[in-house]
């Protein structure tokens, strides 16, 4: 294994050990590549959970982003590729969709038979990661000074960056795009019409802006015929899917720049009950005449304490469950247009976590009912938006 090392575009450097894929020398990183759509470079995001990597290496919402662990053992169960979170592309899977991993200690002993090791499985993708990297430091400094991009690469020498390859990289890291602005769910989700036979439920229409899988198994496991519409879809392509209801799902990048989706959204809203899930939940937000906003460093995890601001009658106000995320915007509360109310709340920072009009059957969660990875305490939403529908 080389020696490996992350820099952050202001300059600070953390040195580990290259696993996975090669990472590139700070030449191959700075050359003539289309800087927008590149696996060793992106916004360095930290996630809290203990375990789901697997699914965390596939869910789409990571693209553009170096994911560091804080859990700090790694890869002691493998990779099943059953777990993927990599959702349908006409019915074939998607590769691997963050940029880059990186933890403390990655394990490198045998795992369960029929399963990857972490190193092979990122190898075989084509997807580098870091390992012996002091990732408490590292999300200390993620926390207090917010997330930011970053690149991997190998020292010319083998040991560490000099001087002049620090320097280059973060000339090229300044003249990268940052995550606010950046339009990304044309790298992710299916590119044609896709359905999906139910068992007795509603029809839905899923805006597939780049869709976790376990999203589409939970509306399976309840019935549901799916017809799942390409993010480029308009709202009378959706319409004409005679579906009795829209979800729009999560999916990577800035919500505010999404036009077409906002537009597609606001033809629809009123007219079919909709949920929307993390980006779905934003563009809805937008479309409803609200705005969004980046976070310091966003919601990566499955421990996030979410509170219940308006309960069915039967329930006092004020239920709090643990709930997955991953995201990196939020919904300005104070942009809210009539009608449309806080349905969640974060229990951490206050930041809105869910959203709910009952005149327009509008239902909205910022973080992951599906759950994977993550507890269950959020599926129940699933089985309450079908009855509103």
């Amino acid at each position: 294994m080389d020696r490996i090392a992350l820099v952050l575009a202001d300059g600070t450097t953390y040195q580990g050990i290259n696993f996975g894929a090669p990472a590139p020398l700070i030449e191959e990183v700075t050359g003539d590549r289309d800087r927008s759509r590149l696996n060793d470079v992106g916004e360095v995001v930290f996630n809290t959970a203990m375990s789901g990597y697997g699914e965390v290496l596939t869910d789409p919402s990571y693209t553009g982003q170096i994911v560091v662990m804080t859990y700090p053992h790694v890869g002691n169960y493998g990779i099943d590729e059953a777990w993927s979170e990599t959702g349908t592309e006409a019915n074939v899977p998607r590769a691997i969709q963050l940029a880059a991993l990186v933890v403390r200690s990655l394990y490198t002993g045998p795992v369960p038979q029929g399963r990857l090791k972490l190193d092979d499985y990122l190898r075989i993708s084509g997807i580098p990661g870091a390992t012996g990297i002091d990732t408490r430091a590292l999300t200390l400094d993620l926390r207090d000074r917010g997330s930011r991009n970053g690149l991997l690469c190998r020292p010319a020498d083998g040991m560490e960056l000099s001087r002049t390859e620090t320097n280059r990289a973060i000339e090229f890291l300044r003249e990268f795009p940052s995550m606010e602005g950046r339009g990304l769910i044309e790298a992710v989700g299916t590119k044609v019409p896709v359905q999906l036979p139910g068992s007795g439920g509603p029809h839905l229409a899923l805006y597939d802006c780049g869709a976790k899988t376990n999203i589409i198994r939970e509306l399976q496991a309840l019935g549901c015929s799916i017809s799942i519409m390409p993010s480029t879809a308009t709202a009378a392509e959706i319409r004409s899917t005679g579906a009795q209801a829209l979800m729009l799902s999560n999916g990577p990048g800035d919500p505010a720049v999404l036009k077409h989706q906002v537009a597609q959204t606001r033809l629809l809203l009123g007219t079919l009950p909709v949920l929307g899930i993390c980006l779905g939940h934003q563009i809805i937000a937008e479309a409803a005449g609200a705005r969004t906003s980046k976070m310091k460093f966003g919601h990566h995890g499955v421990n996030h304490p979410v509170r219940e601001e308006i309960p069915p009658p039967q329930r006092e106000r004020g239920r709090v469950f643990v709930t997955s995320q991953n995201h990196g915007f939020t919904v300005d509360e104070d942009t809210l247009p009539e009608g449309l109310q806080v349905w969640f709340r974060n229990a951490n920072d206050g930041t809105v976590e869910g959203l709910r009009d009952d005149a327009r059957r509008i239902r909205t969660t910022q973080f992951h009912p599906e759950s994977a990875p993550g507890p269950t305490d959020g599926r129940w939403i699933f089985s309450a938006f079908l009855e509103a529908i």
